[in-house]
């Protein structure tokens, strides 16, 4: 089953996907949602296995489907995963560089660990993503498009 997100989310707002590890960054969001606080509601939390899996491009395919800014929450050096914290870190190093050819602020793009009872941390990198969203505007309205290469 695939999702097709709509341009903008219903409150208006730029639209965050986290990807968040089950070692990690989803046992942070729960652990928020435990403690009854509040974030954005255009944040859109996806469970993933791990972050590694998405190859640099995916985050542009996000970007043109209506994402406007991407956190992938992981567990960090303290990962079950020993590909984890260096695969992930260097495969968005690769995305940042397709970003850049775009014409997208790298910024939209961040990783951060979140442990399991992180809380305020979640908090924050969530709502520091909100507030520069705010800023900058959708990830649509900032991609340049590539022209499509002709084979002969």
């Amino acid at each position: 089953m695939s999702m097709r997100l709509t341009k903008q989310s219903p409150s208006g707002n730029p639209k965050i996907l986290i990807l968040a590890t089950f070692s990690g960054g989803y046992v942070g969001a729960n652990t928020t949602g435990q403690a009854h606080a509040e974030y954005p509601a255009n944040t859109y939390i996806l469970p993933v296995m791990c972050p590694v899996l998405f190859p640099p491009d995916f985050y542009l395919r996000a970007f043109d489907q209506g994402i406007d800014g991407i956190i992938v929450m992981y567990s960090g050096t303290d990962s079950p995963y020993s590909v984890e914290a260096d695969g992930t870190a260097k495969l968005i190093n690769r995305a940042y560089g397709l970003m850049k050819e775009r014409g997208l602020d790298i910024r939209r793009l961040r990783l951060t660990a979140i442990c399991t009872v992180c809380v305020k941390p979640f908090l924050r990198e969530v709502n520091q993503m909100n507030d520069l969203l705010k800023e900058i505007g959708n990830a649509k309205d900032e991609m340049v498009a590539i022209p499509e290469r002709v084979t002969v």
